[in-house]
């Protein structure tokens, strides 16, 4: 018989999840691709035409200031475009300047160049700038208004002959980018609509991993409870049936171990329960802390103490190194003394070897900063960001060797906040890690105790 296994659902999932990811992202690079390639065409488009406008009611500018004079030479190529947006326009005529400004206003708005410009008359014969003005949008609508509601007159101003002289004008336009961008409205208004789909993407794609990651760690939770509620049911089980062998109560030793090991089993369920139980607590109210001043090195000693008989077992060492001078602190007792045990639990279950930790404190920035460092198995780079999230433990294939919920990091962040405090880690794999916790020393008015 041929058995077909069938294929793991979290892995489909997984790679459901990436080739979408990678898709909607091949898919989003190449509309930006597309957007920026069309509106750097727009661009350039509306730059040839603004070009083009300009040099046509130039060249009508010309024409019309050449009709007043004698001279009939044509000059060749009389618009030259510098940069910066500015035209020189040669002229064989002498220019005056109300004549120049209401000809540039004209045809500026006849061509629709609705922008404010610049304008300044310059005589080659003295190497002077003779006039110069800057002339406002508004005005040319109202000039351009009032020309066309009006009778036509014709200049009476004759423009005397220079031979051989040359005048020219020079036209700038300072707001020729606003412009532009008004003239692409539409091209503006499509790449912030796609900007904002790519945002939505971008967040979309956020919390489908995260969700994912919120997944993994629940089922990794879920998983480790059941093992964890498992294996006392199961040794409870055991030892419920020997007891109800009729022959037990003929060696009274072994029914006093059986019933040991049935209340150390219930006792475990029960702490394992109420922790669980204390982090949904934590979740749904606020944390209310019974603030008094304690000595945090009177805490620490008293855990050691607790556990020595724990670190006895392992043949492991704790040492002391508490030189704060300032050790009393406005905190709550029972939670500090949660948050010691849990680091020095982890110390102890998450070290191969002998376990060797060392507590130190020190006095910093007005407060006392607790190290517990161990010389376990350490933490990898990659799972340090994440060691302090609720049902986070990190990955070790499918096996997790050492027992536990995820939840004690998690409890020790939540309580060091709510004292408004701080914590992080240092740790590299194979080498342990050292977690800092730093927890101020004042009272409700911040009142510092440090002489």
């Amino acid at each position: 018989m041929i058995v077909v296994s069938k294929p793991n659902l979290a892995t489909m999932k997984s790679r459901t999840i990436r080739l979408v990811v990678l898709f909607g992202t091949i898919v989003v690079v190449g509309l930006l691709a597309i957007q920026i390639y069309w509106v750097k065409n727009a661009l350039d488009l509306k730059e040839r035409q603004f070009n083009s406008s300009v040099q046509m009611a130039l060249m009508k500018v010309v024409n019309q200031v050449t009709q007043f004079g004698n001279d009939t030479t044509q000059i060749v190529e009389p618009i030259k475009q510098l940069p910066d947006n500015m035209f020189v326009v040669t002229v064989n005529e002498k220019i005056y300047p109300n004549i120049l400004e209401s000809l540039l206003k004209r045809q500026f708005e006849m061509h629709h160049l609705d922008m404010d410009f610049e304008y300044g008359i310059y005589d080659c014969n003295t190497n002077n700038v003779l006039y110069g003005n800057y002339v406002n949008f508004d005005e040319i609508k109202a000039a351009f208004q009032q020309s066309a509601t009006s009778p036509k007159k014709q200049s009476t101003g004759i423009f005397p002959k220079i031979n051989k002289d040359e005048y020219y004008f020079l036209v700038h336009f300072p707001t020729k980018q606003t412009f532009m961008f008004q003239e692409m409205g539409f091209w503006l208004f499509s790449t912030v609509v796609l900007i904002l789909v790519v945002l939505f993407f971008t967040y979309a794609i956020f919390v489908i991993l995260k969700q994912r990651r919120l997944s993994e760690i629940q089922t990794d939770f879920i998983n480790n409870m059941t093992h964890e509620f498992k294996t006392p049911l199961a040794t409870i089980s055991i030892s419920t049936d020997v007891l109800l062998q009729p022959t037990i109560t003929n060696n009274p030793e072994r029914l006093m171990s059986y019933v040991t090991i049935i209340q150390d089993e219930a006792n475990r369920l029960k702490n394992q329960v109420e922790r669980v139980l204390q982090m949904a607590k934590l979740d749904k109210e606020k944390i209310k802390l019974a603030i008094e001043p304690h000595d945090i090195h009177t805490i620490i000693k008293q855990a050691v103490e607790n556990l020595k008989l724990t670190i006895y077992n392992k043949n492991g060492k704790i040492n002391l190194d508490l030189n704060a001078q300032q050790s009393i602190a406005q905190i709550d007792k029972l939670h500090i003394q949660n948050i010691i045990y849990n680091l020095l639990d982890n110390a102890i279950k998450y070290c191969e070897d002998d376990p060797v930790i060392t507590i130190a404190t020190q006095n910093y920035k007005k407060g006392i900063e607790i190290a517990v460092a161990d010389n376990g198995i350490g933490i990898p780079q990659e799972s340090q960001p994440y060691i302090f999230d609720k049902f986070y433990r990190v990955p070790t294939g499918n096996i997790h060797d050492v027992k536990g919920f995820g939840l004690g990091l998690n409890y020790v962040k939540i309580m060091v906040d709510a004292h408004k405090g701080h914590v992080r880690l240092k740790s590299e794999p194979n080498k342990g890690t050292t977690i800092y916790i730093w927890l101020p020393i004042s009272d409700d008015d911040n009142k510092t105790l440090f002489k």
